[in-house]
């Protein structure tokens, strides 16, 4: 009897399987799952919160047209940049929590990413032309923007809009609806042959859409402090720059970690295999560091109406007044950013000294004849 046993059969296949690519650990799946809960979250309550208050802000300015000033013009500019921004969060909460990713046509991705950056730039350059135009009104007594002349300010504002949608092109061309991990993701698809563009499109950004005009408003601010502390003592000045510091301290504390964290994606794919030898998988990283800073930097839409409800007495009280259908009769700046106001009460005061100066001469004069 033959008792020998074959165990060729049980030895032969003996193919290696890796459990890694079907087994899903615990911890990417528990972070894959907050992400999808607190994005669609964070954009919830900023679209909720600014929807509301740029909508009563829209809302005084539409009451008091009658009364129009140059600063009127500059928020209304800010408020609609941000409202557009603001119609984009529900297709870029939808694209965190659903499984599938982006679920919507390539041109509202290319749309959505245009106007993300539209924002950011109109956003910057008008807070530039508000602070030149204060740190002017220090210096030299003098106002870029005047009531009797409200052209430059729009042709200012159309100029905003213009660079700003030049420097959004690129977000345009190359805004495309991509696969990642499994996921449909709207996201930047540059040529992978060429790397120019994207590096063109980044260093315009940085250059011209952030440390340029971040430069001149910290030079604008720093510059209105220092005057302000050592010579002048109105009242009106010492206001708008208590209006217009917080503003410009909000939008840069929103934007600045989206910036930092795409200056290092920018010097990242300059730099890539030294990246990979030191971290597992540091674009994966990046890309949701970018995702969560973003979400961060539409924070300001919402914070802006606050700002104004906060700092501006005006503005707080024809609020109030609208909602409880009181009259108003006063005509005064709602924001006191002191753009395109009357001469301060400083200068006024001079004028009156100088009249009665000269009233005087005209009655001694008088007298002796």
């Amino acid at each position: 009897m033959n008792m020998e046993l074959d165990l060729d059969g049980i030895f032969r296949n003996n193919d290696t399987y890796d459990y890694d690519e079907d087994y899903e650990y615990k911890e990417d799946f528990d972070q894959r799952a907050s992400d999808a809960v607190l994005i669609p979250l964070l954009y919830s309550v900023e679209l909720v919160i600014g929807l509301l208050g740029n909508g009563l802000l829209l809302a005084v300015l539409a009451q008091k047209r009658q009364s129009w000033r140059i600063s009127d013009t500059f928020i209304l500019h800010l408020s609609v940049t941000d409202i557009l921004l603001l119609l984009t969060l529900p297709l870029w909460a939808a694209q965190a929590a659903l499984q599938s990713g982006w679920c919507f046509k390539g041109f509202l991705c290319k749309i959505s990413g245009a106007i993300f950056n539209i924002n950011f730039y109109c956003g910057i350059f008008l807070l530039v032309c508000i602070s030149i135009n204060h740190y002017l009104s220090i210096i030299g007594a003098t106002r870029l923007y005047s009531q009797n002349n409200p052209r430059l300010v729009h042709i200012s504002c159309l100029s905003v809009w213009l660079v700003s949608l030049t420097l959004a092109l690129p977000d345009c061309i190359f805004m495309a609806v991509t696969k990642s991990s499994e996921k449909l993701r709207c996201d930047h698809s540059f040529p992978q042959s060429d790397t120019d563009w994207k590096l063109v499109s980044r260093l315009l950004h940085h250059t011209l859409g952030f440390l340029l005009p971040a430069g001149a408003l910290i030079a604008c601010c720093c510059c209105i402090l220092l005057r302000l502390q050592r010579r002048t003592k109105s009242l009106q000045k010492k206001r708008a720059i208590m209006v217009i510091l917080p503003l410009v301290v909000v939008f840069f504390l929103c934007w600045m970690p989206y910036n930092i964290t795409l200056m290092v994606d920018t010097f990242r794919g300059g730099s890539k295999k030294s990246v990979d030898v030191l971290s597992g998988n540091p674009e994966q990283s990046l890309n949701k560091a970018l995702m969560v800073t973003s979400g961060l930097a539409c924070l300001h839409a919402c914070l802006r109406p606050l700002l104004y409800l906060g700092l501006c007495g005006n503005f707080r009280k024809r609020m109030l007044a609208m909602l409880t259908r009181a009259a108003v009769e006063s005509e005064d700046s709602l924001w006191e950013l002191g753009v395109g106001e009357e001469a301060p009460p400083d200068q006024n005061h001079e004028a009156e000294e100088l009249k009665q100066m000269t009233s005087v001469d005209h009655q001694v004069q008088s007298t002796q004849c």
